[in-house]
């Protein structure tokens, strides 16, 4: 994954009652040096490292991955999108990178994919 300089995110403009809000989504390739990240571990995961930093909510979705290694070799694997919307841009940014960390840590991953775009939110009754 590629870097990138860290510019202030475009603010959204929404139609009232929809509010501006950031959506960061993280993956989780689930492929470890230890074999596949389990459903237990992962939700002490979510327990330990995510729900604290982001308590207000967020969601997780099983999708299936693929990147491509240096080498030319294309990897699939099973991989959970974490999607959480703040509304405190940009002090999310220390939470989101304390779960990447956390993550690679615990399961010896080498990176989390992460992609940030504005969103206008809402709730529908």
């Amino acid at each position: 994954m590629g870097a990138c300089a860290h510019q202030p995110a475009p603010t959204a403009t929404c139609t009232p009652p929809l509010k501006p809000a950031l959506q960061v989504d993280l993956y989780f390739g689930r492929n470890t040096p230890k074999g596949e990240v389990s459903e237990a571990d992962w939700a002490n995961f979510l327990a330990d490292e995510v729900t604290p930093r982001f308590p207000a909510g967020l969601s997780v979705l099983e999708v299936a991955g693929q990147y491509q290694e240096p080498s030319g070799q294309i990897i699939r694997e099973r991989t959970k999108l974490l999607v959480i919307v703040v509304f405190d841009a940009p002090q999310h940014e220390a939470k989101v990178r304390a779960i990447a960390g956390g993550y690679a840590q615990r399961f010896g991953q080498h990176t989390v994919f992460h992609v940030e775009r504005s969103v206008c939110v809402g709730t529908v009754i």
